[in-house]
Formats: C-alpha cells, structure tokens, sequence
C-alpha cells in the first residue's frame, strides 16, 4: 500500500492550488446575486427590501451547509461533500434561472446556491489545515484569500453578461461553468489527511483534558461570540462605505473603489497573517488583528476626507483580512484534528451572522441617528468585546503553559 503523502510536501501545496481555485470559482454563489439583484428587482416588480430575500436566504444557507459539510468532511473526507455541493451549486444556478417568481428564485438561492458555495469556504479550510504543520498559518491565509479574490473577479464578469444577456441567461452559464471546472477539480481531493498529522495534533499539542483550562464547549462558545463581535465591526466599512461615501457628497462610485480597495489589501492581509501567526500563533494573531481593525476603525471618526478614506479604507482592509482565519488556526491548536471541519464551520458561520447582524445594526444606528459616527462607535464596542476575548484566552494560555506537565 503506497504511503500517504506528507504534510508540507509537493502534494500538499498543489492541493492548496485546488482548494482555493475552487474557493475563488465556487465564491460565486456569494456574489451574484447581489450583482444581479436591480435585474431581479425590476423583473419581478418588487421593493428593494423584498429583493434582498435572495441575499439574506443565501448567507443562512451558507452558514448552515458550512456545519453539516464541515461535520460530513469530518466523517469521510472533504472530496464527496464538496462534489455533491458543486452539482448542488450548478443545478441550483439553472433552476433559478428559471424561476417564475421572486419566492422561487430566493428559495433556491438560500437551500441549493449558498449551501452550496458555503462547501467552498469552511470545510476546505479546515481540511487545508491537515495538511500543514509548520507553515499551517500561510496555507490557510493563502487559501482564505479565494473568499477575497471571488469577490474581485466574479462581479465585474456577472456584470457584463446580465447587461449584455440578461440575468437569466448568465445564472445558466454561471450553471454550466461551474460544473465543467469545479467537479474535476473536486475529484482531485480524494485522499485524506495523513492519519500522522490528526495523531501529531492531538498527542503533541493537547496532552490536556480541558484546552485552555476550559471545557471545549465552553472555548468554542468563545470563539464564536469573538467571531460574531469581529464581524459586526467588520461589517460597518464594509456593508457602508458606499454609502457612507454617497452621504458626505463624494458619490456611491467612490465608495465602491474604496470596497474594492479594502477587498484588494485584505488579500494582503490574509497571506501576510499567515505568515505572522506560524510565527506566533492563532491567538496572538487574533489579538494583533483585533486591536488593528480597532485603530482603523477609530480613524474613521475624525477623518471623513476623500484622499484620507481612501488610506484608511486601505489600512482597514491591510488590518482586517487575517482575523477570521486565525479562528481556524486555533481552532487546529486547541481541539482535536478530528473535529476540525464542524468546528471551524461553526465559528465561520457565526462570522457570516455577524457580518448580517453588523449591517442591519448600522443601517437602524444611521435611522436613529441621522449620522453613521455612531454606527463607527458601535462598530468599536464590538470590536472591543472581540479584543477582549483574545486577551482572555492568551492569558490563559500563558498561566496554562505555567502549569508543570
């Protein structure tokens, strides 16, 4: 029986080559509809509120599939679950394309389109982890950068082909082009993990009963309250600039060269975390990262200039990128190798809640109050509660590696 490839081998990073070709491909179903929504808007004739269904229904169904697809990969390795998402994404994408009302067309994108991509994301993740042990941190960042380049390259392709075609037409092509490049790529991710890697994982760096002094669902209870805190201070430049930026007079366009700018430097950010955190570790990085979206956020207080937003639009997306990555880093430091998938899953989907949660929460602070100063405070305390976390679990960490063996 030949013997199963090595962790940090040739194997392994061409894998990482795979898993993020089908993060940057499968990212679609996050992008799309949220290009293609004034189309569906004005063909089914409904309110701008209705035709944000779509959207919320795909991020639930991200969230969810991210859990059950990261329990399954747990199970029986990431190749299956991800191949029956991929033709879950695809037919999704055709019988959209043909719906006949806005319920229809919001119904398929939540339970085939987002369960689907969300295959893309978490689980692969998690199964990038296995595969690395020293450079675990930079294969990770490198792989979570799909999410950001997804989002760089699908709109602007979507675009042209809803304007030139129509929606419906490009859901049927975005069907047929991720069928004939995803489920080959898919098939290539047929071996699992080393057995060596998940027994290194759980003998060398856990010989404890409780990780951190904490019962593990206790820790993961923290982790994605940390995610959710992270998220809803993420999502206030992120889910606003445009139009932050349409309110101060400089146009809804500037703000989206300023989404972009972030979308651009947070790739930056996720590789060069990586690198940080095989330095020195998943929580510190957690921390580091906290405490840099926290400045970046407060620069957003007294600057509102445009050459000034635009640098800090760039900071926010350089300080920003490597948070929820790091939460698989832990996660990979202080549970079971065995568990990784769900429990990444979990924390990712907790993120995505907060992302939703921080957006409608700035939107109603905006209503109330006239001025998005307050949503960038609101946006701070939650950035703090996250920052919080992160020195709670490092000093324990700290007292933990105190305790003689």
């Amino acid at each position: 029986m030949p013997s199963s490839p090595l962790p940090e081998s040739r194997y392994a990073w061409t894998r990482l080559s795979i898993a993020l070709l089908l993060s940057t491909i499968g990212g679609v179903g996050m992008w799309s509809v949220i290009v293609a929504l004034p189309a569906v808007q004005a063909e089914f004739g409904v309110a701008r509120a209705d035709a944000s269904l779509p959207y919320a229904l795909t991020m639930i169904g991200f969230g969810v599939s991210g859990i059950l697809v990261g329990r399954a990969s747990d199970r029986i390795g990431v190749m299956l679950p991800v191949a029956v998402c991929t033709l879950a994404i695809a037919l999704g994408y055709v019988v959209a394309g043909a719906a006949s009302a806005l319920w229809q067309f919001a119904l398929v994108q939540g339970v085939l389109i987002g369960a689907g991509s969300a295959a893309t994301f978490a689980p692969l993740m998690a199964d990038t982890s296995q595969w690395f042990t020293r450079r675990r941190g930079i294969a990770v960042g490198i792989f979570a950068s799909g999410n950001y380049l997804s989002g760089a390259v699908w709109p602007p392709i979507l675009q042209h082909f809803i304007a030139t075609h129509g929606w419906r037409a490009t859901y049927q092509g975005v069907a047929v082009f991720c069928l004939v490049t995803m489920l080959p790529l898919t098939l290539m991710l047929r071996r699992r993990a080393p057995v060596h890697v998940a027994q290194s994982a759980s003998s060398s760096s856990r010989p404890r009963a409780l990780p951190l002094g904490l019962s593990p669902n206790a820790l993961q209870g923290l982790l994605v309250l940390a995610g959710v805190a992270c998220c809803v201070a993420m999502s206030m430049p992120q889910v606003h600039i445009v139009a932050y930026c349409a309110d101060l007079g400089y146009g809804p366009a500037r703000g989206a060269q300023m989404l972009s700018l972030m979308l651009a430097f947070g790739i930056v950010s996720r590789v060069s975390f990586g690198f940080i955190s095989d330095r020195i570790g998943g929580l510190r990085t957690l921390l580091l990262g906290s405490s840099l979206q926290g400045l970046a956020l407060l620069l957003f207080l007294p600057f509102d200039g445009l050459v000034s937003l635009y640098l800090i639009s760039a900071l926010f997306g350089l300080f920003q990128g490597g948070i929820v990555p790091s939460y698989a880093i832990i996660i990979r430091e202080y549970f079971p190798a065995a568990e990784a998938g769900w429990r990444v899953g979990f924390v990712i989907t907790a993120t995505l809640f907060g992302m939703a949660l921080g957006g409608w929460m700035s939107g109603a602070i905006f209503d109330i109050s006239g001025s998005y100063q307050a949503a960038f405070v609101n946006g701070l305390l939650w950035n703090a509660l996250n920052l919080g976390i992160a020195v709670t679990l490092l000093r324990r960490a700290r007292r933990q590696a105190l305790v003689p063996a």
